[in-house]
């Protein structure tokens, strides 16, 4: 992963440094990341996860009656 940064160039205003910043981070994919991860689950938690799942759908077939 590489470091952002966007330096100022002379009678640039702080407005067009940040929109250029933006478009920066944009371009690179970085936020895109972050999102992906933040709610990364372990393997064994999906594990869990599915394995409630499925005792639920065979709750459901019993109580329906199939």
């Amino acid at each position: 992963m590489s470091l952002l940064e966007e330096r100022r160039g002379s009678g640039e205003s702080f407005e067009v440094i940040l929109r250029k910043f933006s478009r920066e981070v944009q371009q690179s994919g970085l936020l895109s990341e972050i999102k992906k991860r933040r709610y990364r689950e372990k393997d064994m938690s999906r594990t869990k996860v599915r394995q409630a799942a499925i005792r639920k759908a065979a709750r459901k077939r019993v109580k329906r009656g199939y």
